[in-house]
């Protein structure tokens, strides 16, 4: 078997086995936490979309609240019905709370507020977004179920204490494309798993924009990894630079803070 093959073959998984054992992993955090349920962000996007139907299969749709966070003048519209689709389509809990006023606000709040700096105005947003979150979970004693694959975390492409704030992760052992490989089990909308994924961050914004690699090609430098192959196989294999590849493993290594809870000293 060639190296792309072998390569592809790990990205392939059981979507059955999978969400048996995603399943069992939800049930169990939410027992264990005494929660009546979780509460999801529905952005109209794969990962959120397929988490969604996971946990309103796992947990029934009486127990899932989806909410929609628009900001107006930069989300697009056709998210924000696919969002209001995939909650029809599962019967789960809906809520749209459009945060333009809460950004907008928070920006007028700092006087010295830079509008010129896009990374940090950008990233109020998913910080935002999970106040809300927690809100409605503390209203309604549930967990919130993060959206974050395997390939935003690995690459750290989440905003600390964002979207990377959640009480569970259940898609987060799965790479972007074994994500859509679940999302098809599920009966995920075609034109949501297609979507040209994004944040929303700001109009016109895409990940793989920001990433500089396709997620496809992303997961296979990760899996290639993860089977111990040399950089330039990996490369080859991938269709990219050897330069890529050790980006990303540095990438990697330098975002991994994002992932911890806050460092304590010793004394």
């Amino acid at each position: 078997m060639d190296v792309r093959k072998k390569i592809l073959k790990s990205l392939s998984v059981n979507p059955k086995i999978v969400e048996k054992k995603l399943s069992a992993f939800i049930k169990q955090k939410v027992k264990d936490a005494s929660a009546d349920g979780v509460v999801v962000g529905l952005s109209g996007g794969v990962d959120s979309s397929t988490n969604a139907f996971l946990c309103a299969k796992t947990l029934g749709a009486a127990n899932v609240l989806g909410v929609s966070m628009p900001e107006v003048g930069v989300t697009n519209s056709a998210d924000t019905f696919d969002a209001k689709e995939v909650a029809v389509k599962l019967g789960i809990g809906y809520r749209v709370v459009d945060i333009a006023s809460a950004v907008d606000s928070l920006q007028r709040g700092i006087t010295d507020f830079r509008a010129d700096e896009r990374l940090p105005m950008a990233n109020m947003k998913p910080r935002v977004r999970m106040v809300v979150l927690y809100y409605y979970a503390n209203l309604m004693n549930r967990l919130v179920a993060g959206s974050g694959n395997r390939s935003e975390f690995r690459a750290g492409y989440f905003t600390k204490y964002g979207d990377g704030a959640a009480d569970i992760a259940p898609l987060g052992c799965l790479y972007k494309t074994q994500v859509k490989q679940l999302a098809a089990h599920f009966g995920v909308p075609q034109q949501i798993i297609d979507k040209t994924p994004t944040a929303g961050l700001w109009r016109g914004q895409t990940d793989e924009s920001e990433l500089g690699l396709s997620y496809e090609k992303l997961d296979m430098i990760y899996a290639g990894l993860d089977l111990r192959l040399s950089h330039g196989a990996i490369a080859k294999a991938a269709g990219v630079k050897s330069g890529d590849v050790k980006s990303f493993v540095e990438r990697e290594q330098r975002t991994t803070h994002k992932l911890k809870v806050p460092e304590i000293p010793k004394l």
